[in-house]
């Protein structure tokens, strides 16, 4: 071995690659056919941030000694990280050779790599390679972590799951957690996404969407309090998440919690003042604390960024009516029937609002297309309805 390549290598050891490199090159080019000298170039190469050079490099060890496996390797992997379309080949000839040391460690990055290129291309052959892998090292959770979320993609769950169960049947801790939470999720399966949930919640406690999604999950199931006690972990973890403030809103407002919801809101339209949703759900957060007056401003904020937000005027109206506005009432409810279908409560607010304004005339036309639509679901508001009806509707 000639004293530059031995001082060369003794170099990379130490991590010094841009020593290394001009060494490297001096032996190459003495002696181009010197496939360990482009090799240990191709790598001093990459140490330094020179993919191209590298590649060159590699492909220059290959070309002159075609079975070493870590040159094929190492081609493939440099290939595969730009996206070149022969990584394939290389990482395939890895497969087929043997590493000089660590045989079966080797022979499994090989054909994870070769997966992992395959993975869009030519799926059935990416899960070919990463059971090829679990094969050659059986107490490896990894390839059946990958496999499992091919699987995912591919649109089989149930295959996908079997991958990530016998993930963790050889490491608790591994990322098949995650995988199952997730695809329990997207099945609404959600005591088993709990179940699993909580297994990445106490693997990892600082992680903030696992804190998050389980908070969801909790959510889903009407479990409020534990809800919010896992929504607050991971606001605690990620507290420039405003999404997760928000879920941490809607979740107070379903446990009942609405002075703790109105001052999320408050803290959330701080931040995002032009959301007509946040103006909303914070008028809806007040109506429930009978804060009417304040409610009636955020829903006309709401719609005054969001004229089309047919919700938000059928709330407004509600608003309205608490605060004797009448004509607002009224207004409202044309401006959402304009966008949104007529229902009975809306004929039963507006006939409401007529009557109160002693406009009988349409108060009863109202009121009878209350009655009309109701079908016996509004007991209380139909009676008031036929009542009122006898006395404003002129005698025949």
């Amino acid at each position: 071995m000639p004293p530059e390549l031995t001082h060369a290598e003794e170099l990379i050891q130490k991590q010094d690659y841009a020593a290394a490199e001009p060494l490297l090159r001096k032996v190459v080019e003495s002696d181009p056919a010197n496939y360990i000298a482009w090799f240990d170039l191709g790598f001093a190469e990459n140490g330094l941030g020179k993919v191209d050079e590298s590649i060159a490099a590699y492909r220059k060890s290959v070309a002159a000694k075609a079975d070493v496996f870590e040159s094929n390797l190492n081609l493939g992997l440099q290939l595969a990280k730009t996206n070149q379309p022969d990584a394939e080949q290389f990482l395939r000839a890895a497969t087929q050779l043997k590493p000089t040391d660590h045989t079966a460690e080797g022979q499994e990055r090989a054909w994870l790599s070769l997966a992992e290129v395959l993975d869009k291309s030519k799926p059935e052959d990416a899960l070919a390679a990463y059971r090829q892998a679990a094969i050659l090292q059986p107490k490896d959770a990894e390839p059946h972590v990958a496999a499992g979320l091919l699987l995912e993609k591919q649109g089989k769950p149930s295959d996908a799951i079997e991958e990530y169960k016998q993930a963790l049947s050889l490491d608790p801790s591994s990322d098949a957690l995650t995988g199952l939470a997730n695809l329990y999720m997207r099945g609404r399966q959600f005591p088993e996404a709990e179940e699993y949930l909580r297994k990445v919640v106490a693997a990892h406690p600082d992680q903030a969407a696992a804190h998050v999604e389980l908070g969801r999950v909790l959510a889903a199931e009407v479990k409020n309090d534990a809800a919010i006690t896992e929504l607050e972990a991971g606001a605690k973890e990620a507290p420039a998440d405003l999404d997760v403030q928000r879920d941490l809103a809607e979740v107070s407002v379903a446990a009942g919690k609405n002075e703790q919801a109105e001052s999320i809101y408050r803290a959330l339209i701080a931040a995002r003042p032009s959301d007509a949703g946040l103006h909303r759900s914070l008028g809806q957060s007040l109506l429930r604390q009978k804060k009417s007056k304040d409610a009636q401003e955020e829903f006309l904020t709401s719609v005054r960024l969001k004229p089309d937000f047919g919700e938000a005027y059928g709330d407004l109206a509600f608003a309205a009516g608490e605060n004797q506005d009448y004509p607002l009432v009224i207004k409202a409810l044309d401006a959402r029937a304009k966008l949104l279908p007529e229902i009975p409560i809306t004929y039963f607010f507006r006939a409401s609002a007529y009557d109160h304004l002693k406009d009988f005339k349409k108060a009863a036309a109202n009121y009878h297309l209350f009655l009309q639509t109701a079908g016996g679901k509004y007991s209380d508001q139909e009676w008031q309805a036929r009542h009122r009806l006898i006395t404003i509707e002129p005698k025949k």
